[in-house]
């Protein structure tokens, strides 16, 4: 029996319960999950093992990559430049970047990286992956691909490309790199365990990962034995020049081990954020109001950040999905906590939301990395506040 450790405010009892069954029911092995209700902490609860292969359990501080999480946090750091009149959304994404115009990219604007809708979602020529850590070689590879789609006219999850497009603006406009910027202007102020970039003193924090792979491999059986309705995914998985390959692709060797300290010091915003449920919990409850005296965005800036942009079939992931500027948008397969709510999952596992109807912000991290539709772990947390705060 796992022991969850923590506190929960009264009313809140469920989301102990629904934390503990994650371990019992559905195969957690080492997470925590934070809860912000109306700008105060309501829940922060961890438990289980951070490090399968030596025991070590999971602490208050422990910290954990989260994957495409990271886009959140990125994408808040655009939204302050924005605010302060660094950076107009609408301009071309050249006014900043001049590269960038080259292979008829000249009118694309900044909103376009930011809401997956630029078509640069792969890379003719994948990079080393030690180039594409270095930051500048990527940025530069970016700047000279030609779009996959006529920019504006669809759009796909840009799974990796995504940091390297916003965090180049970031970087250009600010003079600091997003990880560093993040660092100033959203970690320090108020006071959050998260990193875009890990520094070498907090590396014996950081839980390791265990990845499960799906209990049916649907791109190994019989085309015919594939539920029809999941047939247009098998396609694109078992293609390898898709897009659902190839965005994630981008890199030579493709399979990136984001447990390793290069991958965890280099700066990938898309994807190699590190830190705690309790930090991302607390950006997103800065992002719908006050904490300890420190607003992130003003409320007709969050408004504009999270109007959709995006809805449809998505021509990566293929099913069906929706992005405002930067931030994912409910569904029906994440509904999060209501219609209103924004955020990001990551990939196996991971969640962080804000839901400005309710006033809740929510952060769960897990180092178990399931793959497939049979993962009910963060959708159980979310159901168990929205009910809570019902």
């Amino acid at each position: 029996m796992t022991t969850i450790n923590g506190e929960v405010a009264p009313g809140f009892e469920p989301v102990r319960e629904a934390f503990a069954a994650n371990f019992t029911q559905h195969r957690d092995i080492g997470a925590a999950v934070c809860v912000y209700w109306h700008g105060q902490p309501v829940v922060d609860l961890w438990g289980g093992v951070a490090d399968v292969a030596t025991g070590r359990p999971w602490t208050r501080d422990t910290l954990q990559l989260v994957y495409s999480a990271t886009k959140g946090a990125t994408a808040t750091a655009a939204h302050m430049l924005a605010e302060r009149g660094m950076l107009d959304l609408d301009a071309p994404v050249a006014t900043y970047w001049p590269e960038f115009a080259a292979n008829d990219k000249a009118d694309i604007p900044v909103r376009w990286l930011l809401s997956h809708r630029a078509g640069l979602v792969a890379l003719d020529q994948p990079l080393p992956l030690s180039q594409a850590l270095a930051w500048d070689p990527m940025a530069a590879a970016l700047a000279a691909q030609r779009p996959q789609w006529t920019p504006g006219t669809a759009h796909g999850y840009h799974g990796r490309t995504w940091g390297w497009l916003v965090g180049e603006v970031i970087r250009r406009v600010s003079g600091r790199s997003p990880g560093v910027f993040f660092a100033d202007e959203i970690a320090r102020p108020l006071k959050l365990d998260f990193f875009i970039g890990l520094p070498q003193s907090e590396r014996e924090r950081v839980s390791r990962m265990v990845y499960r792979p799906p209990a049916v491999d649907l791109t190994a059986v019989p085309f015919e034995s594939v539920p029809e309705e999941l047939r247009e995914h098998v396609v694109a998985w078992r293609d390898p020049n898709s897009f659902s390959n190839r965005a994630f692709a981008v890199t030579d060797p493709a399979a990136i081990d984001f447990d390793s300290p290069e991958v965890q010091a280099a700066e990938v915003p898309s994807s190699n954020g590190i830190g705690t449920a309790r930090a991302l919990a607390r950006m997103y409850a800065a992002l719908i109001g006050e904490v300890d005296g420190v607003r992130l965005l003003a409320p007709e800036t969050l408004a504009s950040a999270t109007e959709e942009q995006a809805c449809g079939k998505d021509q990566v992931l293929v099913f069906p999905s929706r992005f405002s500027t930067g931030y994912m948008l409910p569904t029906e397969g994440n509904l999060m906590t209501g219609p209103d709510a924004f955020g990001h999952t990551g990939r196996g596992g991971s969640l962080a939301f804000a839901d400005p109807e309710r006033g809740v912000a929510f952060g769960y991290v897990t180092n178990h990395i399931i793959s497939g539709s049979d993962d009910l772990r963060a959708a159980a947390l979310a159901e168990a506040v929205r009910k809570a705060v019902a």
